[in-house]
């Protein structure tokens, strides 16, 4: 028995919410208003998890890849992995989205047209333009972009959290970077980095509310035109806020629920060695 952990461990916060959510359900349910305005504003809610899922996979791969060469044996290639986290990582997200969105796509843009300029002079490609590029997607990479730097010193802890006596036994038995990485490295990691790389896909959930200000459709610029129109701010509001809280506190709990599960098998290994 664990003489720091309390005897009585109920989750009594977990039952408030539950009864909590269960009023609200009952509400928007049986009153009319709130029914409409949770009709209107769930139309949101795919834009929100598309947005969502696309960027962190995308900010999952550059921060792998960040990682990666900061823990490069190339001086260049790590100094130039750090310059761009601390850079990213300075920066508010909200104008991130902005300065993406306003002032990064059009460089893009140009860039793009003067590397094709030839193609598109002969007709074999259309000229770019700064519209082809949908808000939803400035959102998306915006929002990557900004991840991205914490997801790579999340894996960075994860790596080296593995024993150097890993590395030196993988190097006696002639196993290749990419072996030692993929049998070696990345497994005893994972254990290290689920955890916080789950905390910052729940944090993108709440932050992608942010792309409401580029326009884009997801459950808080749903909410705010709503809102806007009918004058509707407590009952939207309350509306948007149960929402994120029931995506939220439900993915929080289906982490703890995996990070149980693998503490459990890592106790279970130990005593059968």
């Amino acid at each position: 028995m664990n003489p720091h952990k309390p005897s009585n461990d109920f989750p009594y916060w977990l039952a408030a919410l539950v009864i909590l959510a269960i009023a609200m359900i009952f509400v928007i349910i049986n009153f009319e208003i709130y029914n409409l305005i949770f009709a209107r504003v769930a139309k949101g809610i795919g834009i929100t998890l598309y947005v969502t899922a696309v960027a962190f996979a995308l900010s999952c791969a550059l921060g792998l890849l960040l990682a990666v060469g900061m823990n490069s044996s190339w001086a260049l290639i790590r100094q130039t992995c750090r310059f761009y986290v601390e850079i990213v990582r300075g920066i508010p997200m909200l104008v991130l989205l902005f300065y993406f969105a306003f002032v990064g796509t059009p460089m893009l843009i140009d860039i793009g047209n003067f590397i094709f300029t030839y193609p598109q002079q002969w007709g074999w490609l259309d000229k770019f333009l700064i519209r082809d590029f949908d808000m939803i997607w400035r959102a998306i990479f915006a929002l990557m972009i900004g991840y991205s730097a914490y997801i790579a010193e999340v894996f960075r802890a994860g790596f080296q959290s593995v024993d150097r006596g890993q590395y030196e036994a993988a190097n006696a038995l002639g196993l290749s970077r990419f072996t030692r990485f993929y049998k070696i490295t990345m497994p005893q990691a994972f254990k290290v980095i689920l955890p916080p790389l789950g905390n910052d896909f729940i944090a993108m959930i709440k932050d992608s509310a942010l792309v409401s200000v580029l326009g884009v459709a997801d459950i808080t610029q749903m909410g705010k035109l709503y809102a806007a129109g009918t004058f509707r701010f407590f009952e939207t509001y309350n509306i948007v806020t149960f929402i994120y809280l029931v995506m939220t506190i439900s993915l929080s709990l289906a982490l703890r629920g995996v990070e149980a599960h693998m503490d459990k098998n890592t106790r279970l290994q130990t005593n059968q060695h």
